[in-house]
């Protein structure tokens, strides 16, 4: 693995992360808003 790809990688992991911590305190819309960053990112993986 390359060090793009890791950081790609990691970047998904964070804002997935932070997408559940969100959603657990109630916030339902920017839970939908992070996870769509995350998918923008994990495109990056392919």
């Amino acid at each position: 693995m390359n060090l793009v790809r890791i950081s790609w990688l990691v970047t998904v992991a964070v804002f997935v992360l932070a997408a559940v911590l969100v959603f657990v305190n109630g916030y339902v819309g920017y839970m939908a808003v992070l996870l769509a960053v995350a998918a923008s990112a994990a495109v990056n993986l392919r």
